[in-house]
C-alpha cells in the first residue's frame, strides 16, 4: 500500500449483480478502487457478490428468505442461529422487508472483530439502524443512495388495487422511515445523479450540502460494439432486474402490440425474470404476446454483450430511474436507445435527442413511434449508435467513479480526524 491508499470496507446487503444495481455498483467500484491501489473488502449478504481478483470478501450470511426458486420460504429450525435470525423471519411474516435492518446488525458485529483493519466504511444503500452503532463505534462512514426508495413506494402504492394490497405495500416499505433517519445522520451521502440528489433532499430530508453526486458508469472495455455479430431483425431489448411498476414493462408491452401491426417481426427480449401470476405476465397474455416476448435471466456478462449486439434497439421504459445502468451499457455497446424522461434518464442519456430518443413515461403511443423510427431509419440508428458510445466514454466510466468516490472517503476521514483532535484538545 502507498501513503495515498486506503483500506475500505464496502457494505452491501444484497451483493449479486443479478439482484440489481447495488450489486453491479459493488463489483465495479471495488474493482476500480483496487486498480487505483486501494485495499477493498466487501461485506455482503446473499445472493453473494461477483468480485474480481484482488478484492477481499467477508460473507455476512442471512436466512436468505427471498432466494429463488422459493422466495418467502420457511426456514428449518436448525437454520435459526441467533435472535437476529428470529427477527428477520418474524418481520417477513408480517409482510415487512427485514434485510436492511438485520444486515446492519450482523455487519456491525463483523466489523467489531476487525478493529484497526479499515480506514473507512462505505455503506451501499443499506442505511440500517445499526449503521448508527457502527458510527458510534468510531468508524468513519460514508453512504451511497442510488435513489430514494420513497419513489418506489409511491409508484407501487399507485398501482396497488384494493385496501389490503395497499396495506401490504405500506408494510413492505416500512424500512424506508428507518433509512431516512439513518441517512440524515451520515456526514456524507453520495448519489449517482443530480435528479437523485434533488429527490433525496426533498423526500428523505437530508441537508443539501451533505449529498454529493458521483455518476456511475459502464465497463466500456467490455460493453462495446461488436459489428461482427449480426442484428436480429425486429429485436427490441430491455433490462428489468425487478418486475415492478417503476420499470414500465407494461407500457412497453402495449407499445410492442401496437408496433407489430406494422412490423410483424418486432419482438421483445427482456433481460430479467418473469414472475408467474404477475401484472406483467397477465399483460403478455392479454395482449397476445406470448410468442413474441422472451425473458433471459442470470445471463453472463459476455452473453449480455452478445444480446446487445443482436438488438436493433434498446429501450428503457422506466417511469423513474435514479440513474440507469442499462441505458449506459446499451450506449456503450453502440445500440440505438429509446428511453423515457423518467427521473435521471434525460440527464444520463442527454435531453437533446442526439444520443437517444426520449418519450414521456408510461405512454405506449410515444414508445411505439420512437421505436418504429429507429427500426425504420438506418441513418438515425447509426447516428444514435455512435453518439451514445461517445457520451459514455466522455462521462460515464467506472474509473472516474472510483477516483471521485475516493476523494469523498478522504473528506470523511479528514472530518473524523478533525473531530478526534477537537475532543482530544478539550
Amino acid at each position: 500500500m502507498t501513503d495515498e491508499s486506503l483500506r475500505i470496507a464496502l457494505l452491501v446487503y444484497r451483493g449479486n449483480p443479478h439482484s440489481g444495481g447495488q450489486g453491479v455498483y459493488t463489483r465495479y467500484l471495488a474493482r476500480e478502487l483496487t486498480e487505483l491501489g486501494h485495499r477493498v473488502t466487501v461485506f455482503a449478504g446473499q445472493p453473494w457478490p461477483l468480485l474480481d481478483d484482488g478484492v477481499g470478501f467477508v460473507p455476512v450470511p442471512s436466512l436468505d428468505l427471498y432466494r429463488q426458486p422459493d422466495p418467502f420460504r420457511v426456514p428449518k429450525m436448525g437454520e435459526f442461529r441467533s435472535a437476529v435470525d428470529v427477527m428477520e423471519f418474524a418481520l417477513m411474516c408480517t409482510a415487512g422487508f427485514p434485510e436492511p435492518r438485520t444486515f446492519s446488525i450482523r455487519v456491525r458485529r463483523a466489523l467489531a472483530a476487525r478493529r484497526g483493519q479499515f480506514d473507512v466504511v462505505h455503506d451501499n444503500q443499506t442505511f440500517g439502524r445499526a449503521l448508527l452503532g457502527i458510527m458510534s463505534d468510531g468508524w468513519p462512514v460514508l453512504g451511497t443512495c442510488h435513489h430514494p426508495i420513497t419513489v418506489d413506494r409511491v409508484l407501487d402504492l399507485a398501482h396497488a388495487d384494493g385496501f389490503k394490497k395497499r396495506l401490504t405495500v405500506r408494510r413492505w416499505y416500512g424500512f424506508v422511515e428507518m433509512q431516512k433517519r439513518v441517512a440524515r445522520r451520515f456526514p456524507r451521502v453520495v448519489t449517482v445523479s443530480e435528479s437523485s440528489k434533488r429527490d433525496i433532499v426533498e423526500q428523505m430530508g437530508l441537508q443539501e450540502e451533505r449529498v454529493q453526486v458521483v455518476p456511475i458508469g459502464a465497463d466500456h472495455t467490455h460493453f462495446r460494439p461488436h459489428p461482427e455479430i449480426a442484428k436480429v431483425p425486429g429485436r427490441i431489448m430491455t433490462t428489468a432486474s425487478a418486475d415492478a411498476p417503476m420499470k414500465g414493462l407494461i407500457p412497453l408491452l402495449e407499445a410492442l402490440a401496437k408496433l407489430r401491426v406494422e412490423r410483424p417481426d418486432a419482438h421483445l427480449l427482456v433481460v430479467g425474470r418473469l414472475k408467474e401470476q404477475s401484472p406483467v405476465a397477465a399483460a403478455i397474455a392479454r395482449l397476445g404476446l406470448s410468442e413474441h416476448v422472451t425473458f433471459a435471466s442470470g445471463v453472463s456478462d459476455d452473453r449480455l454483450v452478445e444480446l446487445y449486439a443482436e438488438a436493433q434497439v434498446a429501450v428503457v421504459p422506466s417511469l423513474y430511474e435514479g440513474f440507469s445502468l442499462p441505458a449506459v451499457e446499451a450506449m456503450a455497446c453502440g445500440v440505438p436507445l429509446v428511453t423515457t424522461t423518467g427521473g435521471a434518464l434525460p440527464e444520463v442519456v442527454g435531453a437533446d435527442g442526439v444520443t437517444g430518443m426520449l418519450v414521456a413515461p408510461g405512454d405506449p403511443g410515444q414508445l411505439t413511434h420512437a421505436i418504429s423510427r429507429v427500426l425504420e431509419d438506418d441513418e438515425l440508428s447509426a447516428r444514435l449508435s455512435v453518439a451514445g458510445r461517445a457520451r459514455v466514454l466522455e462521462r460515464f466510466t467506472w474509473q472516474a467513479c472510483a477516483a471521485a468516490t475516493a476523494e469523498h472517503y478522504r473528506w470523511v476521514l479528514d472530518r473524523a480526524r478533525a473531530e478526534q483532535s477537537a475532543v482530544g484538545s478539550c
